[in-house]
């Protein structure tokens, strides 16, 4: 299989924006049309998107959910949404409107029981975000850090039906600093679930060096910043991720 390339659609305030390491008050915003911007990663050949709400992240629940639909409407692949989904309701309710897969992150610290039983009811359905900062997972947007390490809380949604890990290291996010190949290797070795790579994504080599480790588990890589800073040409990173399978 080949490295699937997901353009990150974040939003804030129904912007589309970035953040470094997370933080809401260093984000670049890079256009106000969301639905437009999935568009044009479609033209350009996309056919999974993950789009995040930032708001909901930090709320609880959803705030940008106008502009959520209005990208899951305008983009004819595959949305995986996360921010703030932290219930069966708001589970449901995203499956209802066409997103194909839903990212949980601080409710699959704090909530497991919850996350494991959409995975076992939506199959193929749920990604697990494993959300690293200094090696302890970070939750609720990535404003407090636990005492939990990375691996533990892997390893806890093993055999349970998640589709997917999605590992960030949250220091490097938003920072062109390149994606922390070696901690994201080692989880994906360390558990049976398939890894999404995320946070840090500098240029063509590093979905180059992801896609030589699809047999060690990793299935996808999410990038934004260097696509919109024009560092890294979406044709050509499919076409790298394509030519690796």
């Amino acid at each position: 299989m080949s490295l699937i390339v997901f353009p990150a659609i974040d939003l804030k305030g129904g912007q589309v924006v970035r953040l470094a390491e997370g933080d809401m008050d260093r984000a670049t915003v890079y256009g106000d049309n969301p639905a437009a911007q999935a568009l044009l990663f479609a033209e350009s050949g996309a056919q999974h998107l993950h789009v995040v709400d930032l708001d909901g992240s930090f709320a609880g629940h959803a705030v940008n959910a106008d502009a959520v639909e209005a990208i899951v409407e305008a983009f004819p692949g595959h949305v995986q949404l996360g921010g703030g989904i932290r219930n069966r309701e708001a589970v449901e309710r995203w499956f209802d409107l066409g997103v194909s897969r839903i990212v949980i992150g601080t409710a699959a610290l704090k909530d497991p029981a919850f996350v494991k039983t959409a995975a076992r009811d939506f199959p193929g359905g749920i990604v697990v975000a494993v959300d690293a900062r200094d090696g302890f997972v970070a939750t609720d947007g990535w404003a407090e850090k636990s005492d939990m390490p990375v691996i533990d809380l892997a390893r806890r949604f093993e055999d349970a039906g998640v589709a997917s890990l999605l590992f960030t290291d949250v220091g490097r996010d938003g920072l062109l600093k390149g994606v922390n190949i070696d901690a994201t290797v080692d989880l994906a070795r360390a558990t049976d679930m398939p890894v999404i790579a995320s946070g840090g994504v500098a240029g063509i080599a590093d979905i180059r060096i992801l896609s030589l480790h699809a047999d060690d588990g990793i299935e996808g890589v999410i990038t934004g910043r260097a696509l919109y800073d024009g560092r890294l040409d979406l044709k050509t990173a499919l076409a790298v991720a394509q030519a690796a399978a």
